[in-house]
């Protein structure tokens, strides 16, 4: 089975804690702290890999969390950071966040990577705290929780020529023709649900890969017969062969469906419509095919090329194929370098908002991603840890916010997680 959505979930690992310890050595009197800083947790990185070819594998397995890093030990032992979570996807995988839909990364190559979610840091250990006015200090951190998220894999199938048409005009025949492709065939409609992918090599040795997309009908851009899962796949794919039931045997003008098929391309993408293409008409071996051809010569013989075939009996399908590997020669000789930027571009930095106060009830809530943080590093079951917190609010003026926002003493706080009294 052919999958090419998934919907999945992804956690760095935590960071390890750090440690209080002090030295208790021999000949060492009054040893100072010791505790050592907590390692990384790991990164979730997805990797592209040329051999898989569908996301079926997300079927089965939808959670992805990374180990979390050591925690820190005495005599100044930091703990291990974890090793990364490598995750392998098809080559051809858009990578967006399921919440906001940013494209986080479009995995193209083998072997290129995307970290999705990071680990956290290692908090530190007691030994970082020591200062001249605390020699002996019993504050450390917890470490930083990993980045989560859940994530939309959408995979694009990489073909350097894609076939597109109405259902049933012999593109899965004519891909068997010239390939090692053997998709199934039979005389209805939507034989074909998932795209098919084969090779075709060409006697000077020149080979591409060529995807027999399944077919379109009217209204496909708006999802209609799987529209938006079948025309996806032509966004990669460089040259376009239409192919039209030539002889009319479904009982629809061939001509209709090239318009029909064109303005479906265009209204779902307006690069698809202007790609290179080609015209293959096909079923040339059934009668009234001749007068079929000959009116759509008229109309579009100055547009775009035409090569009239059978791909049941092979008959033209050589032809077409040696033009288009002669096409797809230009297109690889002629792709445009990237121009150089002439002016510097000017990127202006805007600092993100330390922290917000609402009111929910009695309640004063305080958000923040940075005061997110610090709740979830701090220890508060050590004094040292709730002293540092206090210090880290009155620091960020998060004290004095409230107190305009209307706090008086014995008010009701809540930051993230964790709910207090205000003390004035």
């Amino acid at each position: 089975m052919f999958y090419d959505q998934a919907r999945i979930y992804v956690k760095g690992g935590d960071g390890g804690s750090g440690a209080v310890a002090f030295r208790r050595e021999k000949y060492v009197p009054e040893g100072g702290p010791s505790g050592g800083d907590g390692g990384r947790g790991g990164n979730v990185i997805l990797s592209g890999d040329e051999g898989l070819w569908t996301l079926a594998d997300f079927r089965y397995q939808r959670h992805y969390k990374a180990d979390r890093g050591e925690h820190g030990q005495g005599k100044n032992m930091h703990g291990k950071g974890a090793e990364d979570l490598r995750v392998r996807v098809p080559v051809g995988t858009v990578i967006k966040d399921s919440e906001t839909g940013e494209i986080l990364a479009d995995i193209v190559h083998h072997g290129q990577v995307a970290v999705v979610a990071r680990g956290g840091r290692g908090g530190r250990g007691n030994a970082r705290f020591m200062s001249n006015a605390n020699k002996a200090p019993t504050t450390s951190e917890k470490g930083e929780p990993g980045e989560e998220r859940w994530l939309n894999l959408e995979l694009k199938v990489l073909a350097d020529v894609g076939l597109v048409g109405f259902p049933n005009v012999g593109k899965s025949t004519l891909i068997s023709q010239v390939s090692a492709a053997r998709p199934k065939i039979a005389d209805y409609h939507f034989t074909t649900l998932t795209p098919n992918l084969g090779v075709v090599e060409l006697e000077d040795g020149f080979s591409f890969v060529m995807a027999d997309i399944p077919g379109l009908i009217e209204g496909a851009h708006t999802g209609a017969g799987l529209g938006h899962e079948f025309l996806r796949h032509t966004e990669r794919t460089r040259l376009l062969i239409h192919v039209l039931d030539i002889s009319g045997s479904e009982e629809r003008d061939p001509l209709e469906d090239y318009r029909v098929i064109q303005r479906e391309l265009e209204l779902h993408n307006p690069e698809l419509a202007r790609r290179p293409q080609v015209i293959a008409a096909n079923k040339m071996d059934i009668p009234g095919a001749e007068e079929n051809l000959a009116r759509l010569k008229e109309q579009l013989a100055g547009e775009f090329e035409i090569y009239p075939l059978s791909a049941a009996t092979g008959e033209g399908v050589r032809a077409l194929m040696l033009r288009v590997g002669q096409l797809l020669a230009d297109l690889r000789v002629n792709v445009p370098e990237p121009v150089a930027v002439a002016e510097p571009r000017l990127v202006q930095a805007r600092p993100e908002q330390r922290f917000s106060i609402e009111r929910d009830g009695d309640v004063l809530v305080v958000s923040g991603r940075e005061l997110d943080r610090h709740v979830a590093m701090t220890n508060f079951e050590t004094e040292g840890g709730v002293r540092r917190f206090q210090n880290i609010l009155k620091a960020m003026g998060v004290e004095a916010a409230l107190r305009q926002a209307g706090a008086i003493h014995g008010s009701k706080v809540r930051i993230a997680d964790l709910e207090f009294d205000f003390v004035d």
